[in-house]
């Protein structure tokens, strides 16, 4: 069954934004259950991931998982899982169809749909290029009709990709929401300037750090505040040259002094096919760490370590000497001596140059 003009308005166009909304389509499916006058219609979308969950289901119509419930129930769509696994995707099933030479299958089905009020339903195996499995389904307090399977089979392809267009955005935004967190605890940020080095975006790690120096947020359209004038000139010279050239090597500056901020400044990915005053520099920077005693603990878990010859090793990978490091722990000199002559022997490092590499390249001072 081709859809018609006024059905594609009705019920294609709320597929495009449904993507972008918290909860699953919730316009189209009102719609669907308005056209059809089914009892309820509804989405089931699991991400394959997600097994061991149940899945997300979003419906019109009668509330036949509440309703089962209060019967003392099952909920109707976890109860059906089991039948929805079974689906050829693209093909409208009735369940009836997979039970209907099981008697007994038949009348517990029967009985468990009786306080529903549900006579017959249709169901549909969605599926696409993303990580989940879906199904649309129809039910009816009457038998259901051959328009019903009709318009199920015409809506696959576009539920398909709209089902798919909304778990690749979410995937996306769950992958940067972890990217930030990595990034974060790594003590990386990053500010995106245009071609006058005015801030363009900035991530919230960096945000956050930039607003505790100066008491105030860093905002969109404006320079980066709290950079002294030599600095703010460099940093204006080295966003226009990559914007004129986006084949520039990279360019490191130090944005800020005490405590030490640098930052490795490129052409955004995707820039370049831009116009030289369109195009966007992205600012890496790496950020002040906030170990603190967190850090001292798990130097200390990871290797094994006393807490007090774990803080010792963070204070010497600062830059401290070793009497300022003991000093900063309130030891005598003669002790802080002791503790770096088992630390270096525990960690099998042969002075303060190799104690350094071996805190830089573990996780003690993320944050």
């Amino acid at each position: 069954m081709a859809l018609t003009g006024t059905e594609e308005t009705d019920l294609l166009l709320p597929l495009l934004s449904g993507g972008l909304q918290e909860h699953m389509f919730p316009l189209f499916l009102n719609r669907l259950h308005r056209r059809t006058h089914a009892q309820h219609v509804a989405l089931v979308v699991r991400r394959d991931s997600e097994t061991g969950r149940d899945p997300v289901i979003a419906f019109a119509g009668d509330d036949l998982d509440g309703r089962a419930i209060a019967a003392g129930e099952s909920p109707y769509h976890l109860r059906n899982r089991t039948f929805y696994e079974q689906l050829r995707p693209g093909r409208v099933y009735a369940i009836s169809e997979l039970i209907e030479h099981d008697l007994l299958a038949r009348a517990e089905r029967a009985r468990a749909l009786r306080p529903l009020t549900t006579v017959d339903e249709r169901v549909v195996r969605l599926t696409g290029e993303e990580d989940w499995a879906g199904w649309l389904v129809l039910t009816r307090t009457t038998r259901c009709r051959a328009e019903d399977s009709a318009l199920l089979s015409s809506l696959v392809p576009y539920l398909n990709a709209a089902i798919d267009q909304r778990e690749t955005l979410d995937r996306i935004a769950r992958e940067a929401r972890l990217a930030a967190v990595a990034m974060a605890r790594n003590g990386t940020g990053w500010v995106l300037f245009d071609r006058d080095a005015r801030i363009a975006a900035i991530d919230h790690a960096t945000r956050a750090r930039w607003t505790d120096l100066h008491a105030a947020a860093p905002r969109i359209g404006e320079r980066l505040i709290g950079l002294a004038p030599a600095v703010q000139r460099r940093l204006a010279a080295i966003t226009a040259a990559l914007c004129d050239d986006p084949t520039h090597p990279a360019q490191a500056i130090t944005l800020h002094d005490d405590p030490r901020i640098e930052a490795l400044l490129s052409p955004a990915p995707g820039e370049a096919a831009s116009g030289p005053d369109d195009r966007r520099i992205l600012a890496v920077c790496r950020l002040p760490r906030r170990g603190g005693s967190a850090g001292a603990a798990r130097f200390a878990a990871v290797h094994a370590l006393p807490l007090r010859e774990a803080e010792l090793a963070l204070g010497l990978a600062d830059g401290l000497s070793l009497p300022e490091a003991g000093a900063a722990l309130g030891l005598t000199l003669e002790t802080t001596r002791n503790y770096s002559k088992r630390l270096y022997a525990k960690l099998d490092v042969r002075g303060q140059a190799e104690l350094v590499r071996l805190v830089y390249e573990g996780t003690a001072l993320y944050a």
